[in-house]
Formats: structure tokens, sequence, C-alpha cells
């Protein structure tokens, strides 16, 4: 068991350093990529909060952990709508969101989202060694392999689901595959999985972006000249992910 709790410490701390170095590229405005990073780092943090749900501290960071995705999701759906203005002749429409963003990079840096956050997971350490002493994580490793089958399950039932919502898919894959992830040395499933994993989720991201960007281009007039692009897209892009969700639902689920 100490072996576990100490991989767990470990990586709660990895990741400590990680939204710290985020949260200062973000003040710094030193690279595009600090907003993906931050987000990146605090789902892999809620993916290895998931499975240890009831224990001390648990409930307090995850809440603070899913404020912080909330207050960043529309600002990330704006940085990669801006990306791809830039990259396809719409500088004006591009310039636009980019200035805003350079504006809310330090803002969000400097939010009481991100600051408790950062509070909470400092002091989340203590409160696995504390219940480490008091006896509460006997059978850790065996509640968190089942906890993630529950999820792996959920999965394989919406991919067999012929009315499935490509929505709920998408949150579905990244949570098993962040689950593997986080517990790498718990992991079951095939070998193949995570590759496939990966590239179900970069499909139905990619189904995703263009289903969002044109439900923005209903408020938004300067994106008009994409949209009968993203309308082909869209079309590609929901067969391309009906074809990739075919192969894991065959190769990972059986």
């Amino acid at each position: 068991m100490s072996a576990l709790v100490d991989r767990l410490v470990a990586h709660v701390l990895s990741l400590e350093v990680r939204l710290l170095a985020c949260q200062a590229r973000l003040t710094a405005r030193t690279d595009p990529e600090a907003l993906h990073d931050l987000r990146t780092t605090v789902r892999r943090l809620r993916s290895l909060l998931r499975p240890l749900r009831g224990l001390p501290g648990v409930e307090q960071l995850e809440g603070a952990a899913s404020a912080v995705g909330q207050l960043t999701t529309p600002w990330r759906d704006r940085e990669v709508l801006a990306a791809y203005l830039l990259a396809h002749d719409q500088p004006h429409a591009a310039q636009r969101r980019l200035a805003q963003m350079a504006e809310a990079y330090p803002t969000l840096a400097a939010s009481a989202e991100v600051a408790s956050l950062l509070i909470i997971l400092d002091a989340f350490p203590r409160f696995l060694r504390a219940s480490e002493r008091q006896g509460l994580l006997r059978g850790l490793g065996k509640r968190i392999e089942k906890r993630l089958h529950k999820q792996w399950q959920k999965l394989d039932e919406a991919l067999h689901d012929p009315a499935h919502d490509r929505h709920r898919l998408r949150l579905l894959i990244k949570r098993v595959r962040y689950g593997i992830e986080a517990y790498p040395e718990l992991d079951r499933l095939p070998e193949a999985a995570l590759a496939r994993l990966k590239s179900a989720q970069g499909a139905l991201g990619d189904w995703h972006d263009c289903w969002q960007w044109l439900a923005r281009a209903e408020l938004e007039s300067d994106l008009q000249p994409c949209v009968a692009t993203w309308q082909a897209g869209l079309i590609k892009a929901e067969a391309k992910a009906d074809r990739v969700l075919e192969k894991l639902s065959s190769s990972c689920f059986k």
C-alpha cells in the first residue's frame, strides 16, 4: 500500500509543479500553449482523483479543479478558433480574438479559481498521508481498479448504443484515456487501447470543433466566410469519427 500512496503523492506533486509553471507562463504571456497545458494538467488531476472519491480532501480538490475547467473552457475554445482563423486566411477575425486572449491570460492566471486550486492541491498530500495512517487506504488498489473498470464499462455501453451521443462519447473517452495514464500499473485494457482512444478523441475533437464553430457563426458575423467549409468539415468529421469509434469498439472491449 505504501508504494501506491508514494506514487500518488509523487504524481500530485508533479501536477502541482506543472500547474505553477503554467500559471507563470500565462502571467508572462510567454507562449500560446500555456492555457492548453494548464487545462490538460487539470484534466489529468481530475482523472487521478476520480477513483479516489470518498477519501478526505478529494471532494474539495475535485471541486476546485472543476471550477478552473469551467473558467477556462470558453477561453480555450476562443484560442483554438483564433488559431484556425489565422491559418485559414481570416487574419482580421483571428487578430480580434487573439487580442482578447492576450488580455485574458494574466487575468486567468491571477483568478481566484486558480489560486484556490493551488492552495488545496498543496495540502492534498498531507490528507493522503493522514488517511494512510488512519487505515483509510486499505484496499485502495482494488478500489481504484474497480472504479476504472466502471469507466470502461460505461464507454463500452455508449459505443454499442446505436443512438450514441458524440458529445458524451468524447467525454467518456477522455475519462478512460486519462484514467489509464493516471494509473498505468492498474491498466487492464489491450495494448492497442490507448492509441485507439487517442485516435478516437482526436476524431471527435475535429467534429466538435466544426459543430461548435457553426453554432458560434450564428452569433458572430465575421465567421460567416468559414461556414461552408465547416459544414463540409462536420460531415467529413462525423464519418471519420464513426469509423474510428467502430475500430475502438471492436478491438478494445471484446
